[in-house]
């Protein structure tokens, strides 16, 4: 059985005069193909999470975010955000070897 190495490093957009955002993130997860795996980010401002993702030697590809009601260009609806006050939830089920960044 394989195993996905999934990383999505998130950039978090923010507007307004004194928006500053730090956040914490584990920097890699894995899951085994077919598996159920979620991706968390905490904030310090409670503000929209967007979710990118970026494979070696490309730049960042939008995924998902928590309140858009759609995906970026390519990603299925496997990928879902969520959030819960300053946490962000990316959550991926029936992880494929595409998936891997």
């Amino acid at each position: 059985m394989g195993w996905v190495l999934i990383f999505l490093p998130l950039f978090i957009y923010c507007t307004g005069i004194d928006c500053q955002q730090s956040w914490i993130q584990p920097p890699s997860s894995s899951v085994s193909p077919g598996g159920t795996i979620r991706l968390s980010c905490t904030t310090q401002v409670d503000n929209t999470i967007h979710w990118y993702q970026q494979k070696a030697g490309k730049g960042p590809h939008f995924v998902h975010c928590d309140g858009c009601s759609s995906r970026g260009e390519g990603i299925p609806n496997r990928f879902t955000a969520t959030r819960s006050g300053t946490t962000g939830t990316l959550t991926i089920t029936n992880a494929q070897v595409e998936d891997e960044a």
